[in-house]
């Protein structure tokens, strides 16, 4: 699948059903890394209140979303969310998630070019970073790729869809150190 394959779509085109319908699809593949987005999306009601929460948050400056959706087939195959803003040090945190059918053709990857671009000439940010657990090795890679540093290890900082706590790697990426693609 080529990029022109999909395209980035924002929050207020989102229809809660299409979201539902892609946590519900990937609801194993995404369990243990956003087990909140998963519990906050349990059903078809609970998703129309977190797309409802998401656009209040974006109103208000408190988050971004951004969502990959197939041309063909018009459907949700990825998710990448702007938040734990802080406008007063010029940093904020990035979460994301790919459709498992589609993991591995680059997707993801840009989906990150985009939202970096947003952050840094958009939103003036100094600093983004991205919080990951040690076990997830695509999600660190992707922030590798993008030139993020790793900047520690945050013991038993996340609890997974299991209910266990797993260090977390923290990466961060001054604007500095950006390099647009």
């Amino acid at each position: 699948m080529s990029f022109t394959d999909w395209k980035i779509d924002r929050i207020e085109n989102i229809l809660p059903e299409e979201f539902y319908k892609l946590i519900d699809k990937n609801r194993n593949h995404i369990g243990h890394t956003f087990p909140v987005t998963l519990a906050n999306s349990d059903s078809p009601e609970n998703a129309e209140n977190f797309i409802s929460v998401s656009k209040d948050k974006e109103k208000n400056s408190e988050g971004y979303y951004f969502y990959a959706r197939e041309i063909d087939t018009n459907d949700l195959i990825g998710y990448l969310c702007v938040k734990t803003i802080d406008y007063r040090i010029s940093k904020c945190e990035l979460g994301y998630f790919i459709d498992e059918d589609f993991q591995g053709k680059g997707i993801t990857s840009k989906m990150v070019s985009h939202a970096l671009e947003f952050c840094f000439n958009e939103l003036l940010m100094n600093k983004v970073f991205i919080c990951t657990s040690e076990v997830n090795l695509a999600s660190q890679s992707i922030a590798l790729k993008h030139n993020f540093k790793q900047e520690g290890i945050l013991r038993d900082e996340f609890r997974n869809g299991d209910g266990e706590l797993q260090n977390t790697v923290y990466f961060g990426l001054l604007k500095s150190e950006y390099i647009k693609p």
